[in-house]
């Protein structure tokens, strides 16, 4: 997703005007609703009574807080749902909506779920999830994860966002012990040397796990084009095939992604339309934003989520609270162009990438003597990669176009497949630490050069070749 370079978001902390009913919104796919004015809240309120755990009736009470249930509703107001519950087709839902608004499908969400449904709010554009279901009139709730190691312009913008639509959003914490352990057994950044898994576990996965315990339902903002390699089939609505509900076995929750199939930049000419507050970062180059450790702005023409993680490979692009959802590399392969690898008796067909006539594919022992020479006849530039991985794929034609570029010119260029069985070799042998890597092999030198930049086009490249020659 491109960020509109001349767009400069400021956090507003004060009410967004009501909208004109009377103007046609540039919004994408706002459909035939009409925005309605912000719903006026209070922020103190009596005891809710649950004598059933449907039908659930929102009254203007305050609830008592609990460890293991997301407590606090956002709005209160008055939604009556159905007094028996029904066992719902959710693939045929989905079926239904997959061409519906946002609108239409939080409208949907809210009316089934009434009090027992929340919207998890990240810090991000998740923002917009808010404004339709404010534009639906109804009651909601929203929720988020604070990890403890967020940025301070994420935690004024959830103030912002707080101040702007009269919400209480509710806040679940880590456990004290587990982060306790964490950081004294392993320190504050375990996750730069053994991955990022284990602390997002400790901050998010549980804690998350804890919170949907209290609901029947909650709405995400992934989007398809997020993680194109992790989150290309997200249905709309399903049953959420990890986490439980308040009936506590799997298949008692249902996840709601009404954005699924809106890119990035539809959700941007809405926020812009609806004038709300965002997030201070994103006009510091950062798209995808967690916490601030593992976070950081991406470059031009890198994908948004190579902003998080960005020291692992492009397999490790998602933090856990949506596993359920991943797509498995290795059973959907792709190639550089896009095409899908076959499957021939149930097993996958990979398809290389880099294959051009003036690229050589080296193999283990023709990499192996490469490196050992300590007198080269021609200086080479290789680079390591994986066929999965999606990072080495977006860069597969401007890496072509560096052998075009340097083809005559007595520069050598290569490439060898550094996963799988070779990866602890390349690490050891090679300074791999992530795909793609790109050494320089320099004619009069033993050892090679990484190239240590993310830019990863054409002229950035041939000026680090340049740069030995």
């Amino acid at each position: 997703m491109a960020f509109p370079s001349s767009y400069s978001p400021v956090i507003r902390t004060s009410t967004v005007p009501n909208p004109n009913p009377s103007n046609k919104l540039e919004a994408s796919r706002i459909s035939s609703f009409q925005p309605l004015n912000r719903v006026s809240v209070q922020s103190a309120v009596g005891n809710i009574h649950r004598q059933q755990k449907w039908p659930v009736k929102m009254v203007s009470a305050e609830v008592k807080r609990s460890d293991s249930v997301v407590t606090l509703a956002s709005t209160v107001g008055t939604s009556e749902v159905n007094d028996k519950r029904e066992t719902e087709d959710y693939e045929k839902v989905a079926k239904e909506l997959e061409n519906a608004s946002p609108l239409q499908i939080i409208d949907k969400a809210l009316e089934k779920f009434g009090n027992d449904i929340a919207i998890a709010f990240s810090g991000a554009e998740d923002v917009a999830l808010i404004e339709y279901a404010r534009l639906t009139g109804r009651p909601f709730r929203v929720f988020s994860l604070d990890t403890g190691r967020l940025n301070l312009e994420t935690y004024q913008f959830f103030d912002a966002v707080e101040k702007c639509y009269g919400i209480h959003i509710e806040y679940t914490f880590p456990d004290a012990f587990e982060v306790q352990e964490l950081v004294r057994s392993k320190g504050l950044f375990s996750f730069y040397e053994d991955g990022h898994q284990e602390c997002c576990r400790v901050r998010k996965v549980r804690p998350l796990k804890k919170a949907l315990t209290g609901l029947r339902a909650w709405i995400t903002g992934q989007r398809k084009d997020q993680s194109p390699g992790t989150r290309a089939d997200i249905p709309v609505v399903q049953v959420d095939p990890s986490f439980e509900g308040v009936d506590g076995e799997i298949g008692s929750l249902v996840k709601w992604n009404p954005v699924a199939n809106i890119q990035g930049r539809d959700i941007w000419n809405f926020l812009r339309a609806m004038d709300v507050p965002i997030n201070a970062l994103h006009s510091r180059g950062y798209v995808s934003i967690g916490c601030e450790p593992c976070t950081r702005a991406v470059l031009p023409g890198q994908h948004e989520r190579e902003g998080r993680w960005w020291w692992e490979d492009g397999r490790a692009k998602e933090c856990g609270l949506h596993n359920g959802n991943i797509k498995q590399e290795e059973g959907s392969l792709v190639n550089g162009n896009g095409n899908s690898a076959m499957h021939i008796n149930g097993t996958a067909t990979v398809y290389d990438i880099f294959s051009r006539e003036n690229v050589i594919s080296l193999s283990r022992s023709g990499i192996e003597n490469l490196a050992k020479l300590k007198n080269r006849s021609e200086p080479w530039v290789v680079v390591l990669y994986a066929s999965w991985c999606r990072v080495c794929q977006a860069m597969e034609g401007s890496y072509v176009e560096l052998a075009d570029t340097l083809g005559g010119s007595g520069v050598k260029v290569g490439k060898f497949r550094a996963d799988g069985d070779q990866r602890a070799f390349a690490e050891k042998e090679l300074q791999l630490v992530s795909f793609p890597t790109i050494l320089f092999f320099p004619k009069h030198s033993s050892r090679p050069v990484k190239y240590p930049s993310e830019k990863r086009d054409a002229d950035s490249l041939v000026a680090f070749v340049n740069a030995f020659r």
